[in-house]
Order: structure tokens, then C-alpha cells, then sequence
């Protein structure tokens, strides 16, 4: 019997954590379950402890065999993804490009605090560019610059050629990039528009939408 997959995942407005994940299954073309806890409630916390041992979204349910394996992190997520289907090709093929992909993962995953900070996703809605700090600044130009060092040595419209993890690990970057009106230079603007196409992504934004038209955050 084929392994059955949950992922549980905060409000789709809101949680970038939970956006990564949720893309790399459904660019990988997995059938999965997903379990919507709304954040920023009396009872997000006990519900979240349900669900996660970590006490946080997003965490990824895999029952097989009898048994259920639960992973939580959004890398963590979607190295298991990649690992238990190789045919998806979350990362490229060549070990060398491999390596880069993995660092630029990484480096998102721990890095750039400010951006987080002063740029929070917001997914639905745009709004005025906020002032930007001088360490805001220098990490979005770090983000610029590395996304044009990916695109302009792979082709295929991607970082690193056909959609990876690293993708993933950007996409709610991009999402804040457009919310904030944050002005890029034509590459990585057009790999915005690019990513924002993915029909993916437009289902995720429906969902960010609906949300946001009953009144959530």
C-alpha cells in the first residue's frame, strides 16, 4: 500500500514556514492531506501540540506500513520528500549543483532576520513599501544578487534550471518582494513573475484570498 501523506500547515496568508513544503509536494505531483490550523488564536497552541511535536507548523505526516512518521522544519520536510521520491527531482542531478542548490536553501532557511522582520508575508494583499533599514537593505541585495547568479548560469527559468527545493525555500521572498512593491531589476523580477504563474502557487494564493476575505490575518 502506497505511504499516505498530512501535512499540517498554519493560515496560507501568513506562514511562509508552511508554504514550502506544501509546494514541493505539490510540484512533485504527491497526493497529500492537508490539516489548516488558523494561527493567532486562543487555542492555536494546543491545537498545533495535537498535531506537531515540535509545538510549530508545518509538519509532515507519512503512515506506511502500519506506523507514522511525523517530520517537522520545512527543510527537514522537503529533504524527505526529495529522498523518498528521487523522480520528482527536488534537487538537480549533478552533484556539484546539487551542493550549490543545498547552500542557497540553507542560507535562506537560517538567514536574512530583517527581511523577515520588516517584510512579514502577507500573501493576498499588496501594501506601501515600507522604509527599509540599512541591514534590509543589504540582505535583499544579497538575494538579488544571488538569484541572479543562479538564473544567469542555469537555464530553464528556475535557480537552478528545473524547479528545486531551493525554489521553495525562496517562494515566500518572492511573495513579500511583490506585497512591499520592493523594486528588483529585471531578472529576478521576471523569475517573480514566473514563479507567481505556477498554477501551484495560484492555488495557493485562492486560499490566501478566502482567508483574508472571512477576516483572518
Amino acid at each position: 500500500m502506497a505511504a499516505q501523506y498530512t501535512l499540517v500547515i498554519g493560515n496560507k496568508n501568513l506562514s511562509s514556514w508552511s508554504l514550502r513544503p506544501w509546494l514541493a509536494l505539490k510540484m512533485a505531483g504527491i497526493a497529500f492531506e492537508e490539516i489548516l490550523i488558523r494561527l493567532d488564536q486562543p487555542d492555536t497552541r494546543a491545537s498545533i501540540a495535537g498535531q506537531s511535536p515540535a509545538g510549530k507548523v508545518p509538519v509532515l505526516k507519512v503512515t506506511e506500513n502500519g506506523a507514522t512518521l511525523m517530520v517537522w522544519d520545512s527543510l527537514a520536510i522537503c529533504e524527505t520528500i526529495a529522498e523518498r521520491h528521487p523522480e520528482a527531482k527536488l534537487w538537480p542531478d549533478e552533484a556539484w549543483t546539487r551542493a550549490e542548490a543545498r547552500s542557497y536553501a540553507a542560507e535562506m532557511h537560517s538567514g536574512f532576520p530583517d527581511v523577515r522582520q520588516h517584510l512579514p508575508m502577507d500573501f493576498a494583499r499588496t501594501a506601501p513599501t515600507p522604509e527599509l533599514s540599512e541591514a534590509t537593505q543589504k540582505q535583499i541585495t544579497r538575494i538579488v544578487a544571488a538569484w541572479e547568479t543562479a538564473l544567469s548560469r542555469h537555464q530553464g527559468g528556475f535557480l537552478f534550471g528545473r524547479f528545486s527545493i531551493a525554489d521553495c525555500m525562496y517562494v515566500p521572498v518572492v511573495s513579500r518582494f511583490l506585497t512591499y512593491g520592493i523594486a528588483l531589476p529585471e531578472a529576478a523580477k521576471a523569475y517573480t513573475d514566473r514563479m507567481m504563474a505556477l498554477p501551484a502557487l495560484q492555488e495557493w494564493m485562492a486560499g490566501a484570498k478566502g482567508e483574508v476575505a472571512r477576516g483572518w490575518k
